[in-house]
């Protein structure tokens, strides 16, 4: 079988960061996906289960609220190794149109005080699973440390 396009990437020279992952034409329109990518893999702790859904429900809830993007998400969800996050949005993007609602994005969760949004049970699947402070955390620091002072190799996949 055919590798798919993301295992192609060197995930071991591949940093923190914003990355367009593909672009798919769906019904004659663009949609870009986004990798998200809060840990360095295999070089760092991934992210903890409870944080990670908790970066998903607050996350997912401010895209869909922005006064200026909220009509181009698709979807945003957490990535099976647990070192980012997926964001698909409709239309023709590079990943530095979006560093500046990536910056804003990741201040809310870093900010967030309060009711996690849909963290009920009749709201979520696993409402139990989550974990605000370390969410907070990590946000933080990847806002810190990765988008408020991005550079080219934080935009753009290792070849």
């Amino acid at each position: 079988m055919k590798k798919i396009p993301s295992f192609t990437i060197d995930h071991n020279r591949l940093l923190r960061g914003i990355y367009v992952s593909r672009k798919d034409q769906v019904g004659g329109e663009v949609v870009t996906t986004f990798d998200i990518r809060m840990k360095e893999p295999n070089r760092e702790p991934a992210l903890h289960n409870g944080a990670l859904h908790t970066i998903e429900h607050l996350a997912a809830t401010y895209l869909r609220n922005d006064a200026e993007w909220k009509d181009r998400i698709v979807y945003w969800g957490p990535m099976g190794c647990l070192t980012g996050n997926y964001l698909l949005i409709r239309g023709d993007y590079e990943s530095a149109d979006i560093v500046e609602l990536m910056q804003r994005t990741f201040r809310f969760v870093a900010e967030f005080e309060g009711e996690i949004p849909g963290c009920a049970a009749k709201d979520c699947g696993n409402y139990l699973l989550h974990d605000l402070p370390m969410a907070r955390l990590e946000s933080r620091r990847y806002l810190d440390e990765v988008l408020m002072q991005i550079k080219q190799e934080n935009l753009v996949y290792p070849v």
